[in-house]
């Protein structure tokens, strides 16, 4: 059964000494915005929802290089070798739903070639399940370092090469937010159900386990809550929008959650 209830949900992880997500037309600087806050993109926090989903035995389309499960080496591949026997847009769009779950969550486009003159079919699915970037609470202090190689990569080693300097840059401190939504209607279309919201719910507080990197140490960054709003009807109580606003996260991390009538919010923290 597809699911049954609108879904909202929040998650506020804090950031010490680390990059969350570095922006590659910045020299990879943490992201931030015009008025200094720092930003994660939606991308990359569906990025760790994936890899967090794979580790828990789900199938996954979208697979990093870092996490590839099979031996498919582009989307491309991974796409035709499960949907090339359909032969209509709507066989291969509830296939794709239906075998890999980040499809039939956050959707995907399929493009293929078909045809003797090799004509472009595109497949389109809108997921059911939206993230929001997230953002800090307060500015953030960006802090670069410059570094250097202790050993020559390349010659005899009796001089260093050009590629010898570097920089390293990090956040001291912040809190980030982010929210998400899940909407019954569209979840009946690429038959997204309650079993496959309570695996996000799952995976939602240890969205940063198994994801440590030079830019991100382990213990570097930590969810602290995560806050579950599920409605009693596929049409929500309220908008998503007030749902969101009823959330107040201070620069300590700490919350405090306004009483709107609505839906009653579950929190629980981290892992």
């Amino acid at each position: 059964m597809t699911l049954q209830n609108k879904i909202d949900f929040a998650v506020v992880f804090r950031v010490e000494n680390a990059n969350p997500n570095g922006d590659p037309l910045n020299g990879n600087r943490p992201r931030t915005t015009y008025d200094g806050l720092g930003e994660v993109s939606d991308v990359c926090i569906k990025r760790k929802i994936r890899n967090r989903l794979m580790e828990e035995g789900h199938n996954i389309f979208v697979q990093s290089d870092d996490y590839r499960i099979d031996e498919y080496k582009n989307l491309r591949s991974r796409a035709e070798s499960v949907l090339k026997t359909e032969n209509t847009k709507e066989k291969k769009s509830k296939k794709a739903c239906d075998t890999w779950f980040d499809v039939r969550a956050f959707g995907q486009v399929f493009a293929f070639s078909e045809g003797k003159k090799g004509e472009g079919v595109s497949i389109g699915i809108r997921g059911p399940v939206s993230i929001h970037s997230a953002f800090s609470v307060d500015s953030v202090e960006v802090i670069s370092n410059q570094i250097t190689k202790s050993v020559s990569s390349e010659g005899d080693g009796n001089s260093k090469g050009s590629d010898t300097m570097g920089m390293k840059h990090r956040i001291c401190k912040g809190i980030y937010l982010f929210f998400g939504s899940m909407n019954p209607q569209l979840a009946s279309k690429t038959g997204f159900s309650d079993e496959d919201a309570q695996a996000i719910k799952t995976v939602l507080p240890r969205l940063f386990e198994n994801d440590a990197s030079s830019a991100r140490p382990e213990g570097s960054m930590e969810i602290l809550n995560v806050i579950w709003w599920k409605h009693n009807n596929k049409y929500g109580q309220m908008s998503s929008a007030k749902v969101h606003r009823s959330l107040k996260v201070k620069s300590d991390g700490s919350i405090e959650i306004e009483s709107i009538g609505g839906p009653g919010p579950e929190i629980f923290s981290g892992f």
